[in-house]
C-alpha cells in the first residue's frame, strides 16, 4: 500500500520511521518531509494548503492512506476534502479538530458535559480580559484561543505577567483568550486512537515543556519526553478514559462531528483526580518519538483501521521505557539560530539511538539546522534510567556547536526511582 505522510517535523519523522517497518507498505511519500524522512520514502513538492492538488496526487500515485501529521492542515479541513475525494485519511475533520483549534470550544464542551477541567473564562477583547483577571488568584494561566504551536500558554506568577500575556494575545485584531485557574499537580499525556465513540488507549508519556533545567524558563514545543509515564497509574488512566476521553468522544459524536484519528489528552493529575488541561488532535512532538520507539505493533494497519472506520486493533507496546532528548538551536524558543552545521548523526545511530530530524535541511552539501527544535535523539531500554543513559550517549556523539539540550530529561520520574536518579 502506498502512503502519503504530510508534515516535516520530528513527529513526522517518527511516523515515517515506524511506517517504513511495515510489511504492508509499498511506497511512502512525504510532503514537505525533511532529510531524515527522505531515508524512508520519497519527498514530493506538495502544498498542503492546495487541497485539490493533494487529492490529485493521491489519485495519480494510488495512495491507499493519507496520514496528516500537524494540526494546522486538520483545522483547515484537509481531511474533509480528501475524504470527499474518496481517500482514506488518518486525522479528524475540521469540526472535530476544533478540540485543538479552539481552547474556548473545548472548555465550553467540558463545562456542558461535566468533564473535569480548570475553572475558566473566555474573553474576546482586552478590557474583558483585564476584568476577568480579578476572578483568579496568582498563579493563573492565560492561553491564546487558537493554534500556537504549543507555545501560546503563559503560567503567570504575577498579575503583571498575566496582563502582559493578554497584551500579546490582543496585539492584533481578532484575538481571543482563555484565562484559567492554575491546577496543582503533575502533568501527563494520554493518547487514544478513536473512531466516533470507539477507541483504544495508545500509551502515555510525559513531556518537558520548559526550555531550562528543572523545568524553568519559557514554554517550548517540548525539550524531551519519556514513555510510559508511571505517574499516570492504571487506576488514574482508567479514570481519565472514563471521565474525560469517553464523554468527549460521545459529545462530539452526538453533535454530528465524530472524532477520527489520535486524540491526545494533556492531563493534570490533581488531588481530586485527573483534569483536562487541553486536547491535541494529532500525535505530540516529542511524545510521538517515544511512543513509536515503544510500539511493537505494525503502525500501518492501526492507522488504516481508524481511517476506514472499522474496529481498531489493540496496539502492543513493549514494557520497556523510551526517552527522547531534543537538540535545539541556540536562541530557541525566542529567536533560534539557523544554519548551524550538524555532524555525528551516524555515530549516534550506530550507538543504538533513533536520531529523528525535526528542523534540518541540506545546504551546500552539509546538513544544517533549519528550525528551533533540530533533532530528537531517542532510545529504548528495559528501564527509564538505562533509556536516559543511552539517549544522552547518543546526544554526546553529535557535533552541533550552535545547539543546546536539557540535561535532565526524565528527572522527576528518576527522582522517584531509587538508584536511578
Amino acid at each position: 500500500m502506498n502512503v502519503l505522510l504530510l508534515g516535516g517535523g520530528g513527529r513526522e519523522h517518527a511516523l515515517a520511521w515506524k511506517l517504513a517497518q511495515s510489511p504492508m507498505l509499498g511506497t511512502l511519500y512525504a510532503a514537505p518531509g525533511n532529510p531524515g524522512i527522505a531515508a524512508h520514502g520519497q519527498i514530493v513538492p506538495l502544498d498542503t494548503g492546495d487541497h485539490p492538488a493533494v487529492a490529485r496526487f493521491c489519485k495519480e500515485r494510488d495512495i491507499g492512506l493519507v496520514v496528516i501529521g500537524p494540526e494546522a492542515p486538520l483545522v483547515a479541513g484537509l481531511a474533509d476534502d480528501l475524504r470527499a475525494a474518496g481517500l482514506a485519511v488518518f486525522g479528524p475533520g475540521a469540526a472535530a479538530a476544533r478540540l485543538e483549534g479552539s481552547k474556548g470550544f473545548t472548555k465550553a464542551l467540558c463545562a456542558a458535559h461535566g468533564i473535569p477541567t480548570a475553572a475558566f473564562v473566555e474573553v474576546a477583547d482586552r478590557a474583558r480580559g483585564q476584568a476577568a483577571l480579578d476572578r483568579f488568584e496568582v498563579p493563573m494561566v492565560v492561553k491564546a484561543d487558537g493554534l500556537a504551536a504549543g507555545k501560546g500558554v503563559t503560567v503567570a506568577a504575577t498579575r503583571a505577567e498575566a496582563e502582559a500575556a493578554l497584551d500579546a494575545i490582543f496585539a492584533a485584531p481578532g484575538g481571543r483568550a482563555v484565562i484559567e485557574e492554575f491546577l496543582a499537580g503533575e502533568e501527563a499525556s494520554l493518547f487514544v486512537l478513536a473512531n466516533g465513540t470507539d477507541y483504544v488507549a495508545f500509551g502515555s508519556a510525559q513531556d518537558h515543556k520548559r526550555v531550562g533545567e528543572g523545568d524553568t524558563g519559557p514554554n517550548t514545543g517540548g525539550m524531551g519526553a519519556y514513555s510510559p509515564a508511571p505517574v499516570l497509574t492504571p487506576a488514574l488512566e482508567a479514570r481519565a478514559l472514563a471521565e474525560i476521553v469517553a464523554p468527549t468522544l460521545a459529545a462530539m459524536a452526538a453533535a454530528g462531528t465524530p472524532f477520527s484519528g489520535v486524540l491526545y489528552a494533556g492531563l493534570m493529575l490533581t488531588a481530586e483526580g485527573p483534569k483536562l488541561i487541553e486536547y491535541n488532535v494529532r500525535f505530540g512532538d516529542p511524545e510521538c518519538q517515544v511512543l513509536m520507539a515503544r510500539l511493537d505493533s505494525d503502525l500501518l494497519p492501526l492507522l488504516l483501521a481508524v481511517a476506514r472506520g472499522g474496529p481498531i486493533p489493540a496496539p502492543r507496546f513493549a514494557n520497556d521505557s523510551a526517552l527522547t532528548v531534543v537538540y535545539a538551536a541556540r536562541g530557541y524558543p525566542v529567536l533560534p539560530e539557523t544554519g548551524g552545521r550538524l555532524a555525528g548523526l551516524d555515530a549516534a545511530a550506530a550507538s543504538g539511538c533513533a536520531v529523528l530530524h525535526a528542523g534540518t535541511a541540506w545546504c551546500d552539501g552539509a546538513l544544517v539546522a533549519s528550525g528551533g527544535r533540530v533533532l530528537a535523539v531517542t532510545a529504548r531500554a528495559a528501564s527509564l534510567g538505562e533509556a536516559r543513559a543511552r539517549a544522552y550517549q547518543g546526544v554526546e556523539l553529535i557535533d552541533f556547536p550552535s545547539g543546546f539540550y536539557r540535561q535532565d530529561i526524565g528527572w522527576r520520574e528518576l527522582a522517584r526511582q531509587p538508584g536511578e536518579a
